[in-house]
């Protein structure tokens, strides 16, 4: 029988480790799948630059490569961002998985955003789509109308809700964060913030240099308080809202306070311009000043004159679930300067 020594302290037992299933495997998978969507926003960027040099042959061409850069720089970040963190995934980086879920979740809003936002237009714009029933273009039968459409929820039901939602389950999965805290057991960056707030971190650091490129992507019109800004005034306007996310991003990321004030005043700012000015003007006001050909007004025209002034509320219901995660993730901030 061993000796117990009363005199002895006692000695800490260190728990054991936590038992997780290893999912190395289901991480390389969705490596290559993640990837592989990286491939597919590439070729969103060729297809476009390659439309762009097809449009810029025909003579009396409307639209210039500036028009097409806000597309091309976004499918252009997804492309190489994908990419990186698709490797990231199959090396197993505790970096990678936080990103991925980040991404996955904002993936799925904005594919759930946009379903809705679909399920109310497509039935206003599908009827009067380019078929005006002539003898060489016959109106499509309603019965083709409801294919069209069911067409295009199908596929945005596919790849902006369930592809998200298998993401987003496969990243948040607890073996899948142990297996990647065991094989990547350096402390990263994307720890030292909690990843509701890294996510609207790196929503605003995306927002920079798209604010930025609107400088430059065609004419500038932007609604404020009644007015439309034009020319150097609308640049001026975007790059102090470029000022405004970058400042905030880094502040959010050191969990001060000062920048979640500085989101909400800015966001609640923009959405009261965009209630007065729609208010006071149609959205074709803003379409003309942005050099629309007469064609293309007529089309939008059909569309917008169904909406009548209903920005003036559009504004306001896509801006309240934003305000809303806002007051969600304050409890994550806890110093004030």
């Amino acid at each position: 029988m061993s000796e117990i020594n009363p005199g002895a302290a006692p000695v800490e037992s260190t728990p054991p480790p936590v038992p997780y299933k290893d999912r190395s495997t289901g991480l390389m998978v969705f490596g290559i799948l993640t990837m592989f969507l990286g491939g597919v926003a590439a070729l969103f960027v060729a297809l476009m630059l390659v439309g762009q040099a097809v449009i810029g042959r025909t003579p009396h061409a409307s639209t210039g490569l500036a028009s097409f850069l806000p597309a091309i720089s976004i499918y252009g970040i997804l492309a190489v961002g994908l990419v990186w963190l698709g490797i990231g995934s199959f090396l197993a980086r505790r970096w990678a998985r936080a990103l991925l879920l980040i991404f996955s979740w904002i993936w799925l809003v904005i594919g759930v955003i946009a379903l809705l936002v679909m399920a109310v237009s497509l039935p206003l714009i599908v009827p009067h789509m380019p078929s005006g029933g002539t003898t060489t273009q016959p109106a499509l039968a309603p019965v083709a109308l409801s294919m069209v459409m069911f067409v295009v929820f199908l596929f945005f039901g596919v790849f902006f809700v369930v592809l998200p939602a298998v993401w987003r389950w496969f990243y948040s999965s607890r073996d899948v964060k142990a297996t990647c805290e065991a094989r990547d057991p350096v402390s990263r960056w994307t720890d030292a913030c909690p990843l509701p707030v890294l996510g609207l971190c790196l929503m605003l650091l995306f927002s920079m240099p798209m604010s930025l490129i609107m400088c430059v992507a065609g004419p500038i019109v932007v609604p404020f308080f009644g007015v439309f800004l034009t020319g150097m005034p609308g640049a001026l306007f975007y790059l102090g809202m470029a000022a405004i996310w970058g400042y905030s991003a880094w502040s959010l990321y050191k969990l001060e306070q000062r920048g979640w004030w500085l989101i909400l005043i800015a966001m609640c700012a923009v959405m009261v311009s965009g209630i007065v000015t729609f208010a006071q003007h149609d959205i074709m006001d803003m379409y003309r000043l942005m050099d629309f050909p007469a064609a293309q007004l007529e089309q939008i025209q059909r569309f917008a004159g169904r909406i009548g002034r209903g920005m003036t509320w559009v504004m306001p219901l896509c801006m309240l679930p934003f305000l809303g995660y806002l007051l969600f993730i304050k409890k994550f901030l806890h110093r004030t300067s």
